[in-house]
């Protein structure tokens, strides 16, 4: 492809992206009458998809899908998966058989969106769950890997009437003004996946969490497989060692850091057990654990322009965790490493937690540096940002981007020894801006 058609191309669909987003006076608007509206008039391709493994739950759904496909793709199988948010492209949400959507098949099926749509309302995940949906009915797959956009029972992906499997990630407090502040009726939201007959396989939930699903799962019907009866992952001696009914087995530890990466491997080897008529290979799935690729959860930033401005040597990591949940496992892995000073760069959406957030990073004492996120996200301000860090008691100042915050971090830590860590976190969006500034 020539580099004008390219661009041309992806010029062409941001225009169309940003046609979809004005469809709707919402953002999120949660009901299933518009897709399902928009899915008749496209033919109702959510009846012609490969087996469908529908994941929910608060945080880690990206993380248990990134490790099964790395594994069922070890293995030779042809995989779909359906994410959200992007960090830098809006392709990154949709992999057919294996490979991120081009520009050119895009283009094609968010034209086909807005003609069967025909200019009535709709929000934009309605509208591009549904090209996604088009899009796999289309491509020959072995599974689809479709992760929930938010809740469940109202997700525009609760669409497939019969997956082969569906999961639950840990529960915790997010999206309150959707889903409210009552964890066991959040729970009971994201359980809105499950189906009659059909086996949920559960990661560690709170006890709340963990009665609603299980009531949930008991008046449909669906199997559950449970965490701490059916299944166990730790992490021991360099392996993750995973129980369940199968037996016991030493894996390669997961190649995601962070303590909490454990549950969130061990809840996907415990799904891709249960994948009838996919088979796996010893050998698949310790490639799998080993060699996945998810960015921006607890990634290393080894190089770039970003990683230059900060102190020479420094760690500098990044995580777009942006509830209480991701604090608290982010406090947990942190806290096991090797001790440094450490600073938290962080921006955060203004409709998101951040005391919630930070709270449980507290104890490690980092020194707060908050930044705006750009892009037109709605973002809590620094006076915001430095209330909620006097109420912890942390060191606070602000600055106007990343690269400036980092900047200052190097001249106040000037010769200090060790060099600090430095994690920049709070938001997806942040991180998708810094790995695209970073390169």
């Amino acid at each position: 492809m020539q580099p004008a058609q390219a661009a041309d191309e992806v010029q062409a669909r941001e225009a169309v992206l940003a046609r979809l987003e004005r469809l709707h006076p919402r953002i999120i608007d949660l009901s299933l009458a518009r897709i399902h509206r928009l899915l008749e008039a496209l033919g109702r391709p959510q009846t012609r998809l490969p087996p469908v493994v529908h994941v929910a739950g608060t945080n880690g759904k990206g993380s248990v899908l990134a490790y099964m496909r790395a594994a069922l793709q070890a293995d030779g199988y042809r995989v779909h998966v359906y994410t959200s948010p992007h960090l830098v492209r809006f392709n990154e949400r949709i992999r057919l058989a294996g490979r991120l959507i081009d520009d050119a098949t895009l283009l094609t099926l968010l034209d086909e969106i807005e003609r069967a749509n025909a200019g009535q309302p709709i929000t934009f995940f309605e509208a591009t769950t549904a090209a996604a949906l088009l899009a796999f009915a289309a491509v020959p797959a072995d599974v689809l890997l479709l992760e929930t956009g938010l809740g469940g029972r109202l997700d525009a992906t609760n669409v497939v009437e019969r997956p082969l499997l569906t999961a639950i990630t840990p529960v915790s407090h997010d999206h309150q003004q959707f889903l409210g502040h009552d964890l066991a009726g959040i729970a009971a939201e994201k359980a809105g996946i499950l189906k009659p007959g059909v086996t949920a396989v559960l990661g560690p939930q709170p006890e709340p969490a963990a009665r609603a699903i299980a009531e949930r799962a008991a008046a449909l019907g669906a199997p559950l497989v449970l965490h701490g009866r059916d299944w166990s992952a730790t992490v021991d001696d360099g392996a993750l060692v995973f129980a369940s009914g199968l037996g016991r087995r030493r894996l390669p530890s997961p190649g995601l850091a962070g303590s909490f990466q454990a549950s969130n491997a061990g809840l996907a080897v415990a799904c891709l057990e249960r994948l009838e008529g996919l088979p796996l290979s010893a050998g698949a799935l310790a490639r799998g654990l080993a060699e996945i690729d998810w960015p921006a959860r607890l990634q290393p930033l080894r190089r770039g322009p970003l990683v230059d401005l900060a102190p020479p040597g420094s760690e500098l990591w990044l995580d777009g965790g942006h509830n209480p949940g991701a604090g608290v496992a982010l406090a947990e892995s942190l806290e096991a490493w090797p001790q440094r000073s450490l600073h938290l760069v962080f921006g955060m959406l203004d409709s998101k937690d951040p005391h919630g957030f930070l709270a449980p990073l507290a104890r490690l004492r980092p020194q707060i540096v908050s930044v705006p996120i750009g892009g037109g996200q709605a973002c809590i301000s620094a006076d915001t940002a430095e209330a909620v860090c006097r109420r912890l008691d942390l060191p606070f100042a602000a600055a106007e981007s990343p690269a400036q915050a980092l900047s200052r971090i190097a001249a106040q830590a000037a010769g200090r020894v060790p060099a600090p860590r430095i994690l920049i976190c709070g938001s997806l969006y942040l991180a998708g801006e810094v790995l695209a500034e970073n390169g």
